[in-house]
């Protein structure tokens, strides 16, 4: 039976700065983000995106996620631990970020940047989706070396079945973490990446993107110890499943409306 390693929390220390392995995670995503993006545009020469666009939409994206993920860990899954530790919520090197919070950071974040550069909202999510998976599972491979979100008990017999001594009763527990890297992060990348590389109607690669998500985010809960959440611990219906349920519905919708605009533009 595998036994989490326990990895020191702190990357490098350089004198009082400590640099977190959680932090090292959420600057790569930024960095791929970064380098995907470039790719598309210079791979993709006459689509009205250039190079000074992508490095002011990251920093817009930063600031909705770090922003909104905050956020939404505090109102989402603990507003008691919040309200009488107040001093807590800028204490973001400790981990304790929802992604549906920072979704909807990103989302209002991106409405402010379409605005000031004259695109369109749906032209924009549109291109950064692809770029967004394996941000997500930069942050899942951050949740695994620091200890937290583990799974559900699992049977011994798994393989991989692994106790994570944070848990405190020594059950062999599945490594979900990785599983939620796997599926939010890789396959999500891949299919968004090779769907989106032919020329789709406006907010089809929205909706796949809030459909994919919300189903392998769903799939995932599964096996994944229950937050707890503004609705309680519930081992039938989580925090993570009753937040991803309107990302699908709204992705089928986007779906939808797209081909149906685009059919009868045609």
């Amino acid at each position: 039976m595998l036994i989490h390693p326990q990895f020191d929390p702190v990357a490098l220390s350089l004198g009082p700065l400590a640099v977190r392995w959680y932090g090292l995670m959420y600057l790569l995503a930024f960095i791929q983000f970064w380098w995907l993006g470039r790719s598309r545009i210079l791979g993709r020469p006459g689509t009205g995106w250039d190079l000074e666009q992508l490095d002011d939409l990251l920093f817009y994206g930063v600031l909705g996620v770090v922003l909104g993920g905050r956020l939404g860990q505090v109102l989402f899954y603990e507003p008691g631990y919040y309200l009488t530790h107040p001093f807590e919520i800028i204490a973001v090197w400790k981990g304790g970020m929802s992604f549906h919070g920072g979704f909807l950071g990103v989302l209002a974040a991106m409405a402010l940047w379409a605005r000031k550069h004259g695109k369109s909202w749906l032209t924009t999510t549109d291109f950064i989706a692809p770029l967004v998976p394996l941000g997500l599972m930069a942050g899942r491979i951050g949740n695994f070396i620091n200890g937290e979100l583990w799974g559900r008990v699992a049977d011994p017999a798994l393989p991989w079945a692994m106790i994570f001594p944070q848990a405190g009763d020594g059950q062999p527990r599945h490594p979900s973490q990785l599983y939620h890297a796997g599926l939010e992060g890789l396959a999500l990348f891949l299919i968004l990446w090779f769907y989106s590389r032919k020329e789709r109607p406006a907010g089809a690669v929205s909706g796949a993107f809030l459909i994919g998500y919300g189903l392998f985010r769903s799939l995932v809960e599964f096996f994944r110890e229950p937050d707890h959440g503004i609705f309680g611990q519930s081992y039938t219906v989580s925090m993570g499943q009753w937040l991803s349920l309107p990302m699908i519905a709204a992705g089928i919708f986007m779906i939808w409306k797209a081909y149906k605009n685009h059919k009868e533009s045609a």
